[in-house]
């Protein structure tokens, strides 16, 4: 049996990756070009060897500044282009290679650029928008004015004229050509004319009221034309205001109102002659502005269009940059100087290839020295590295949600690849259902090559990871619905003619006093005569029920298996002796036990309650079974099972922690030395706990650890087999919504003699398949196996206690990106 275990071939994933701990010695002038190869193989996990230095203390802190300020100025550059609709090329054109220097310079140059031109844009449109709304106000208040002419209005307030920016006086100066020498009569009307955002407008005429106690009037009017805002760059409602008073007070309120409102306020003359010529200078004015305005956003767009275009290439190196400047500060100077040391794990397959690229990096950087590249030592345990591809990957994720194995730990990923959605399909299974989800999984399939490039949502993100578990899931439904016989909870006749028919040619007692069987078992399934009678029910939850425990044992068996793997690959036969046999004893008394008696009930069709037989196992074991007996001599081999299981609680609580105790008490009496060749319990059989704390060694540590362990596994034995019974709870509860939403809704609907009430019927029937059965009840079934193999399955063999291999890699820097 040993030598047909270590002939077998090895498996990819089963184990992970033999990692070993490099040193590089890089001359300074190579350093750079050695760790770029590097970051473009991927394939190295560097160590930080100045963890106690703070990023401001390590040696290259100013060039990661300056990498991190050239990231700064690329974002603002690529908002720019964003904001104004323009699309960065992906495609860069091809250019020579710039130097990082040079780079700097150009995105200075083009950053202070962009800022000028917003500036004079912003400047520019903020005129633009005065004499806009001066106009709009000319024309509206000249309205108001032209319709309250018959009131002599002497005297206005033209002097104090209001903008919202000071800079502005070329459209002023006529009106205050005309408007200087007013007449000053302060018991006259006066008016105040302005605009206001239409939110205000309301809040704003209150204010007015109750600030001149009633005493004004106040008329507005919509402006017809919006006016965009110069920073936010959306269109903003404006109304237009003319306030009607009297006294000097007055004013003065109704002018501080205007301010805290943020209300533009402009003089305008009542008479229309002057009303006219203002207007004709200001739509001089807004046209020379407006070409401005129009040629200046060409010119930004030409300009943003000629740095989009470069603009992929140039985020890509100085993300590279900084990533290679980062890795280099976790390196530090030897005693001379001129030399870079670091080190870091890599698998042992890719040592050649680590070597090829450093050599590549001492030649293209002309150095007289070569790298220097050795193993060493290592104290700590290495970190975990699985090979995987686009199908197994989601497999192995879903695992290491869980905890990421310990260094060349048996890996559940293996497993977990069949058995993950072999137990979902057991619960959903409907092979109706079933090709829904392949449907699903086919398209994402096809289209994987143009969703692999797309920014994705979370959802959309997630359900493309795992493309290749939702096609296993969905063939597996159908598998299981084919042997449920369930097509949307309709069985068909599939593989042949039922074993069953009536008593009579009417069929009237089918459903009371039920079927004959007349010929041979149905040869595939669930034979559909059954759906509908009046046992449907209790055979299916017998059937389900005892599959589920069966299912259950096998998986928690292989779980141990598993661990008999771990504890021989790392010589560890204490676990063996100790652990693992009595835990095989254990549970294969009592639940494989009631797992042989199932296959036996099936096989003999004998009518024992197995409840009775197993609740009498405990009580009393030396009672006679009678009708209960399943086979000859089964009382006694209940006797022996007892004991068996009995006698395995001890076996696993007691004898380790006293071995590990006398261990390390022979080691450091020097005992022990002699044998070290030939003790089954050295240090290489010794379990890594043994291992790397002898000096720490408590016993009462180690035992109380054993006692919870042997305790944890005792109870969750029954646990564990019971949580299996969600396999037929799950099942169940899918069939039976199903055939509600089948029976109650689609044949009720189409039992009206009515197109309309159909149609109704047919639209909630799909509503409730796609939602609840599809997605719902995907979802729970999903989260149920995912349970099943986190808690049930993996606390038998798995620690989980490992942590992954995260190369240095420039690809790895492009996802996290995005």
């Amino acid at each position: 049996m040993e030598k047909f275990i270590e002939n077998l071939p090895p498996m990819d994933l089963m184990r992970s990756e033999k990692m070993t701990l490099v040193q590089l010695i890089i001359p300074a002038e190579s350093s750079h070009r050695a760790v770029s190869y590097l970051g473009e193989l991927g394939l190295l996990q560097f160590r930080d060897l100045n963890a106690d230095k703070s990023p401001f203390q390590r040696t290259f802190a100013n060039q990661v500044k300056r990498c991190a300020e050239m990231s700064r100025k690329l974002r603002f550059i690529k908002d720019q282009i964003s904001k104004a609709n323009l699309l960065s090329s992906m495609r860069p054109v091809m250019q020579p290679d710039i130097e990082l220097e040079e780079l700097e310079i150009q995105l200075a140059e083009h950053e202070h650029e962009l800022i000028e031109m917003n500036s004079n844009s912003e400047k520019l449109r903020l005129s633009y928008n005065e004499l806009l709304e001066f106009k709009i106000v000319l024309q509206k208040a000249g309205d108001f004015l032209v319709s309250s002419g018959s009131h002599a209005v002497s005297e206005r307030e033209l002097d104090e004229n209001v903008y919202s920016n000071n800079d502005y006086v070329e459209t002023s100066s006529l009106i205050e050509q005309e408007m200087r020498p007013g007449r000053s009569d302060q018991s006259g009307l006066r008016f105040i004319s302005g605009i206001i955002c239409k939110s205000k407008a309301l809040r704003f005429e209150r204010m007015l009221f109750r600030a001149t106690r009633g005493n004004m009037l106040f008329n507005q009017a919509p402006a017809d034309e919006d006016i965009v805002d110069p920073v936010s760059r959306e269109t903003v409602e404006k109304t237009v205001f003319v306030v009607f008073f009297s006294g000097e007070q007055a004013r003065t309120k109704i002018l501080k109102i205007c301010e805290a409102f943020g209300a533009n306020c402009y003089p305008v003359p009542e008479d229309i002659t002057k009303q006219r010529q203002i207007t004709r200078e200001v739509s001089l004015r807004l046209a020379d502005l407006e070409a401005t305005l129009d040629a200046g956003i060409r010119h930004r767009n030409k300009a943003l269009t000629s740095i989009g275009m470069h603009l992929v290439k140039w985020m890509n190196m100085v993300r590279r940059e900084k990533a290679v400047y980062d890795t280099l500060n976790m390196l530090n100077f030897d005693v001379t100087k001129k030399c870079l040391v670091g080190e870091g794990w890599c698998p042992i397959f890719a040592k050649a290839q680590i070597q090829a690229a450093l050599q590549r990096a001492t030649f293209d950087s002309s150095s007289q020295v070569g790298i220097i590249f050795h193993t060493m030592d290592a104290v700590e345990s290495p970190p975990t590295y699985f090979r995987t591809n686009k199908f197994t990957n989601a497999f192995q994720e879903i695992v290491d949600a869980y905890g990421v194995a310990g260094y060349r730990e048996a890996n559940p990923a293996v497993y977990t690849v069949i058995t993950f959605p072999f137990l979902f399909a057991v619960m959903f299974g409907d092979w109706g259902h079933g090709i829904c989800l392949l449907l699903g999984a086919l398209v994402l399939l096809a289209r994987e090559s143009k969703l692999s490039t797309q920014k994705l949502g979370s959802f959309m993100e997630m359900l493309f990871g795992g493309r290749y578990v939702l096609l296993l899931m969905s063939l597996f439904s159908i598998y299981c619905g084919l042997i449920y016989n369930e097509f949307f909870s309709v069985p068909y006749h599939i593989f042949g003619g039922s074993a069953y028919k009536c008593r009579d040619t009417t069929c009237k007692d089918a459903y009371t006093v039920g079927l004959v069987k007349y010929q041979d078992a149905y040869p595939f399934g669930v034979d559909p005569s059954w759906r509908g009678s009046r046992s449907e029910l209790p055979f299916l939850n017998s059937l389900k029920m005892k599959m589920s425990i069966l299912l259950g044992v096998v998986q928690m068996n292989l779980g141990i298996i598993l661990s008999y793997f771990n504890a021989r690959f790392f010589r560890s036969s204490l676990d063996i002796r100790y652990q693992f046999v009595p835990q095989v004893i254990f549970l294969n008394s009592l639940f494989g036990y009631l797992s042989l008696l199932i296959i036996i009930k099936w096989c003999t069709g004998s009518q024992a309650d197995l409840y009775h037989v197993m609740i009498y196992m405990f009580l009393s074991p030396t009672d006679n079974l009678g009708e209960n007996q399943l086979f000859w001599g089964q009382r006694p081999l209940q006797i022996i099972l007892l004991l068996l299981a009995l006698i395995a609680v001890p076996w696993m609580l007691f004898p380790k922690p006293f071995i590990l105790k006398r261990l390390h008490t022979e080691r450091f009496q020097g005992r022990a030395y002699g044998i070290l060749g030939t003790s089954e319990m050295d240090l290489d059989v010794e379990p890594d706990s043994a291992r790397q704390h002898h000096e720490e060694f408590n016993f009462s540590e180690v035992f109380v650890h054993q006692m919870i362990h042997s305790i944890e596994f005792v109870l969750g034995a029954v646990s564990n087999t019971a949580s299996y019974l969600r396999l037929w709870a799950l099942s169940l509860a899918h069939s039976e919504l199903s055939t509600v939403f089948y029976e109650k809704v689609l044949l009720l609907a189409w039992g009206y003699d009515n197109i309309v009430i159909r149609l109704v019927g047919l639209a909630v029937f799909a509503f409730a398949t796609a939602f609840i059965l599809l997605m719902m009840e995907t979802l729970s079934a999903f989260l149920h196996a995912l349970r099943l193999h986190w808690v049930e399955f993996q606390n038998k063999f798995y620690h989980g206690d490992g942590y992954k291999f995260r190369p240095f890699s420039f690809a790895s820097l492009a996802e996290d990106e995005d």
